[in-house]
């Protein structure tokens, strides 16, 4: 291994250990009821899991939110970590706008 690879491997760590720290106190918010800080580096897929959530809760007339709803938000949030939402956001894009070249072999 490199000298860049093991910074990156460590800066990566670093930057997990925060995403999990951030995750864990999102999640803390929309279980009590505080609601979803945006802007911290959670990608879409876990604000909307978590938003629900919140949802759950909040609007559930008091009702407790359902272990399903916090598993699914630890799903999306894992989702984020390995890179398994980001690549289906690319998917979902690239059928919506397909490239330059893949239009001209269609004509």
């Amino acid at each position: 291994m490199t000298d860049e690879q093991h910074e990156r491997d460590e800066r990566d760590g670093r930057d997990g250990q925060r995403l999990r720290r951030v995750f864990a106190a999102a999640l803390d918010d929309a279980l009590t009821g505080r609601g979803v800080a945006t802007c911290l580096g959670l990608d879409q897929e876990t604000e909307e899991a978590l938003w629900a959530v919140y949802d759950a809760g909040y609007f559930g007339a008091g009702r407790q939110v359902s272990e399903e709803r916090v598993a699914a938000a630890h799903r999306a949030f894992e989702g984020q970590l390995d890179g398994s939402n980001a690549a289906r956001w690319r998917e979902q894009l690239a059928h919506r706008f397909p490239s330059a070249e893949n239009r001209h072999r269609e004509r």
